[in-house]
C-alpha cells in the first residue's frame, strides 16, 4: 500500500506533537513536514507537496480558510501532484465550515476524533474522496437546506464554489424528498432501525432507500454520499 505523506499545520505544540506521533505509529503515513504558523506552513506545502494537509482552522496570523485557499489557488498554477486538505477544527460553527469548503477543502473533522477515525478521514481523502464528521455534515445540511431559523447566507458561496459534474450528475437523477429524509437521519449518526422508527418505516425499507442513495450519488459509503449530495449544489 502506498504511503500517505502528510503535512501537519496546527499551532498548539501540544495537540501537533501528539497528532504527529500518533500518526507516525501507522505504517501507512509519513509526516512530511509540520508548521505552527499559516505563512510558515504554506511555505511548507509549497516546498512538500503532500498527499494530504492537515491544517488547523485557528491559526494565529492566517487562519486555515484564508491558508486552504490560497495554497488551493497556488496548485491550480502549478503542475504536478495535487494536495488535499482535511480541514481540523475544535468547533463546528456553521460560518467555519462553510468557509472552509468554499476555500476548497476537501474534508472535514472535529479535533477530538478519535485517530482511528482520523487515519480513515486521511486515508478516504488521499484517494480523492471528501470524508466529514457527522456532526460537521449535520450543520452543512442544515445550513444548505436552509432550514427554519438557520441562518444560511454562507451556504450559497460554498454550494456554488463546487464540482459541477455533481451539479450536472444530480440534476437528471436527484434524490426523492423521502431519500433526503433518510440522508440527513445518516448524517445525524442515526442506525437503521432509528431511522425507521423515526419515519415510521420498516427496516428493510430504510435499507433500500439507503442502497437508492448510494447507487444515485455513486457513492462508496454512507458519507461519502451525504458530502456528495452537498457539494453537489443540489440540496438547497
Amino acid at each position: 500500500m502506498k504511503t500517505i505523506r502528510v503535512v501537519l499545520i496546527e499551532d498548539h505544540d501540544l495537540t501537533r506533537v501528539g497528532l504527529k506521533t500518533a500518526l507516525q505509529q501507522s505504517e501507512q503515513v509519513e509526516v512530511v513536514g509540520e508548521a505552527a504558523t499559516g505563512r510558515q506552513g504554506l511555505e511548507v506545502l509549497k516546498l512538500t507537496r503532500p498527499d494530504v494537509a492537515i491544517i488547523d482552522i485557528g491559526l494565529p496570523d492566517i487562519d486555515g480558510i484564508e491558508l486552504t485557499q490560497t495554497f488551493k489557488e497556488y496548485l491550480r498554477s502549478q503542475k504536478g501532484p495535487n494536495t488535499k486538505v482535511l480541514i481540523l477544527t475544535m468547533h463546528d460553527n456553521k460560518d467555519a465550515v462553510m468557509g472552509a469548503f468554499s476555500a476548497g477543502a476537501d474534508s472535514y473533522s472535529v479535533k477530538d476524533v478519535s485517530i482511528d477515525r482520523l487515519m480513515e478521514a486521511i486515508q478516504v481523502t488521499s484517494e480523492g474522496n471528501s470524508w466529514i464528521d457527522p456532526v460537521i455534515a449535520r450543520t452543512v445540511l442544515q445550513q444548505a437546506q436552509n432550514l427554519p431559523g438557520e441562518n444560511t447566507n454562507a451556504a450559497t458561496v460554498t454550494i456554488n464554489a463546487v464540482e459541477p459534474e455533481y451539479k450536472e450528475f444530480l440534476s437528471t437523477c436527484p434524490l426523492t424528498e423521502r431519500e433526503l429524509e433518510v440522508l440527513e437521519l445518516i448524517v445525524g449518526g442515526r442506525s437503521n432501525a432509528e431511522i425507521a422508527e423515526k419515519l415510521y418505516i420498516t427496516v428493510g425499507t430504510v435499507k433500500t432507500h439507503v442502497r437508492s442513495i448510494l447507487n444515485k450519488l455513486c457513492a462508496d459509503d454512507r458519507t461519502q454520499a451525504a458530502v456528495r449530495a452537498l457539494r453537489s449544489g443540489w440540496i438547497e
